[in-house]
Formats: structure tokens, C-alpha cells, sequence
């Protein structure tokens, strides 16, 4: 009987092969902390007894929800975190000085890389997925017990083969993959599952589409998203100094799957996730016809702020202004797409359609600060969650969408299709 890429990756960690439903120990290539959980991660490492850290340059703390800090609170949540780098000379610790999101400054900094077994204190770990790694969000303290022993225990997840057929048209994007996934299957048909991309469309899917797909392969339940190593990995990782040297797998012709789901994405128009689930996904067409206004509109995320994003925003603000009802807020994922997106021109676009452009944060996201939505207002976002009370206010609604969706709908004022 064959082995998933999944199974695959598990299987060489722990010296044999394993096959879904086993529970295994297994060690960790890399863990991450953030600003919001490790200190939980950092208080029951200390409370062990425990002096060193197993793996210090397989443990990685990025400070990104609220720096530069929006409070005291957070200056003193993000001082624990600081002080934990400098006791122990971490060598993977990013704040204000090497700013990004995490799951989008990982990847660039080669930190993460094929075959890895990545595990995060945040449940968008599974977008490393997108590099032919098995990567997935835990809890702080199951974090601490990597800390402080290299690994942690797992149950091998059984795997969903995702089937993408076609090419995709203009302002289709793996966005629009993703949540098309995960209207057809519900925000837990996929629970505790492997989601793996597989089919003639992945050949045309950057890298940034790929990353997005993996990342919001939690929304359906997934235990973690994948797409196996091909030749566009490969130039994403070309100018990279990598942690590790690749481990590349791909899963045998007699794998066993537990579903297979089949999508057409040549005939897949955009889609826009109505409030409040990511799985209730309608096409951009029906959300033209309901005539929908929005307050604000808002492009970043490990989902959805990198450079490829800023890109179709600028491509469809050049020579346009935002509606004077709407604002427009940006956040690049990383300093290097910040600084990227200015050298190549799509920041003046931005700003000089009416939009702003913030430091990399996850602050928007989760309603944090950055882009609060206040009573009832509505927003076109590119996040990935749209429950009550995500972006602020519970009376407000979030809409879900890709980044060209966003740009042309904050000229109109409405949701509007790009095309």
C-alpha cells in the first residue's frame, strides 16, 4: 500500500514508515512563537525546570500582531518574548528591526524548506504546507514541550486529494481556490485531514497563490495543507540560503485517500465569502447583483499581503481614486515586499489613489488594531476569517475576497468584479 507525501515526511522523521490514524513521536525542524503566544510558551518552559532550548536554531519568534506595540499591554507582552531572545542568543528572533508576518518572513528568510515538520503557536502554520512541508498550528504549551524536547507527539492525519483542473482565469487566484474548497465541503470537512493539491492547475499557481491555499486549509478543519516540490518551488528556493537541505517527496500513485474532491477551475470565477463563515462562498457575480457597499477596504495577511498582491492592487488603482467613502488600507507582509512593492512603483499607486500603507502586522486581521471596523461597517478583505466581531465591532461584516476583488471594489464602493 502506498504513502501520501504526508505520510511520507512523518515516515522519514521517525526512521519508519507510518501510515494515517498511527500516533507518533516525531522531531520538529522548526517551531514558531509569536508575540501573542509565546510568552503562555516561554512561562511553562521556565515553570519545567528546563535551562536550554533543545533546538535553538530550529525555534523561531516573530513578533507580529502588535509591533510597533499599540499599548502598554502589548509593549509588556512583547518585552517577555525580547528578553526570553536575548537570554538565550536566539539566532531566529524578528521584531521592529526585520519586520513581517510569520508565515510570510519565514519562507522568505529559507527558515522553512521541503520535508520540514514545522509546528506553530498560531493555527496559520499550515501555509508552510505550500513548500512540500508538513506544517501545523498547535497550542502554546504543546509549543513549550518542543522547547524543551525537539518534538511532540502527533496522530498521522489521513489525507483529502484535491483534484485542480484547468487553467485559472484573470483575477482567479488560489484565494478563490481555497474558499471555493471550503464552501463545498463545510469549515470542518476537512477535520483533522491532510488537504493536498494535486492537478494540471497547480502547474500555473505561483507560489503566492499556493501559500494561500495552504494557509487556509484550517478553515475547512485541515490538519494541514500541501503541494508537493516541483519546478516552481524550486525558484522560489533558488536564491535562498536555507536552514536545511531540502527532503522532497511526493505521494505514490496507490496512496490511499480518504476523499477526492475534483474542481474545475477553468470555469471558477472569483468568489467572495459572505459574513459570518469562510465556507459560505458565493460567486463575485451574485455579489455584484446584491449591490454591496463597503466602509472599508483591506489587502494584507499571511493570506493574502504579498508582493503579488500588491501588485494586481496597483494594477487596477493606476490612474484611479479610492471612493470617498471607502478606506483603503494595505499591509505588506514582510519589509522586503514593502520595500520591493516601493522600488517597483505599486506603493506610489497606492498612495496616490487614496489608500494607506502600514508596517507588516497581523493587526487588522484579527481586529487588533490597524483597521478596527467600527458599528456595522462593512469591509472587502483578503484576510482569512470573517466570524462575528473578527475586525472589530460584532455588529460588523467581513467579507472575504482576493486582492484584485479588494482594489476594485474600493474605487466603486461596492463589491464589485475586477474583470
Amino acid at each position: 500500500m502506498g504513502q501520501t507525501i504526508t505520510e511520507k515526511i512523518f515516515s522519514q522523521h521517525v526512521g519508519r514508515d507510518v501510515k494515517a490514524g498511527e500516533i507518533i513521536r516525531c522531531d520538529i525542524d522548526m517551531v514558531i512563537g509569536n508575540d501573542i503566544t509565546t510568552p503562555i510558551s516561554i512561562k511553562a518552559f521556565e515553570e519545567s525546570g528546563a535551562q536550554t532550548l533543545a533546538n535553538p536554531d530550529g525555534f523561531s519568534i516573530v513578533l507580529d500582531h502588535f509591533i510597533p506595540a499599540k499599548d502598554i499591554a502589548s509593549a509588556n507582552q512583547a518585552r517577555i518574548s525580547r528578553d526570553f531572545a536575548k537570554k538565550h542568543q536566539l539566532k531566529n528572533y524578528f521584531d521592529e528591526k526585520d519586520m513581517g508576518i510569520e508565515h510570510a518572513l519565514l519562507p522568505e528568510k529559507g527558515l522553512v524548506v521541503p520535508g520540514d515538520v514545522i509546528i506553530g503557536a498560531d493555527s496559520h502554520t499550515c501555509t508552510h504546507g505550500a513548500l512540500g512541508a508538513f506544517s501545523t498550528g498547535m497550542g502554546s504549551t504543546d509549543l513549550a514541550f518542543a522547547m524543551i524536547s525537539g518534538g511532540n507527539w502527533f496522530k498521522v492525519p489521513e489525507s483529502i486529494k484535491v483534484v485542480l483542473s484547468g487553467k485559472p482565469g484573470k483575477y482567479t487566484t488560489g484565494k478563490d481556490i481555497i474558499l471555493e474548497i471550503i464552501r463545498m465541503i463545510g469549515v470542518d470537512g476537512a477535520l483533522y485531514k491532510t488537504l493536498e493539491f494535486t492537478g494540471s492547475t497547480v502547474e500555473h499557481l505561483t507560489m503566492d497563490d499556493r501559500f494561500s491555499m495552504c494557509n487556509m486549509a484550517i478553515e475547512a478543519g485541515a490538519k494541514n495543507g500541501i503541494v508537493a516540490y516541483d519546478d516552481i518551488t524550486a525558484e522560489f528556493l533558488a536564491d535562498k540560503d536555507l536552514a536545511r537541505e531540502p527532503r522532497i517527496h511526493y505521494s505514490d500513485e496507490d496512496a490511499q485517500y480518504v476523499q477526492v474532491l475534483e474542481i474545475d477551475v477553468a470555469n471558477l470565477d472569483p468568489v467572495i465569502a459572505y459574513p459570518f463563515l469562510p465556507s459560505n462562498g458565493h460567486s463575485v457575480n451574485q455579489a455584484v447583483k446584491d449591490e454591496i457597499k463597503v466602509d472599508q477596504a483591506f489587502i494584507g495577511s499571511c493570506t493574502n499581503g504579498r508582493l503579488a498582491d500588491l501588485k494586481v492592487a496597483a494594477e487596477i488603482l493606476k490612474g484611479q481614486k479610492v471612493h470617498p467613502d471607502v478606506r483603503l488600507i494595505v499591509t505588506p507582509g514582510t519589509q522586503k515586499i514593502l520595500r520591493d512593492a516601493n522600488h517597483l512603483g505599486y506603493i506610489d499607486i497606492i498612495v496616490d489613489a487614496g489608500g494607506v500603507v502600514s508596517n507588516p502586522t497581523c493587526g487588522a486581521c484579527l481586529g487588533g488594531y490597524m483597521g478596527i471596523l467600527g458599528d456595522n461597517e462593512v469591509a472587502i478583505s483578503t484576510t482569512n476569517r470573517n466570524f462575528v466581531g473578527r475586525m472589530g465591532s460584532r455588529s460588523s461584516k467581513v467579507y472575504l475576497a482576493n486582492s484584485a476583488v479588494a482594489a476594485a471594489s474600493a474605487i466603486t464602493g461596492y463589491i464589485t468584479d475586477p474583470r
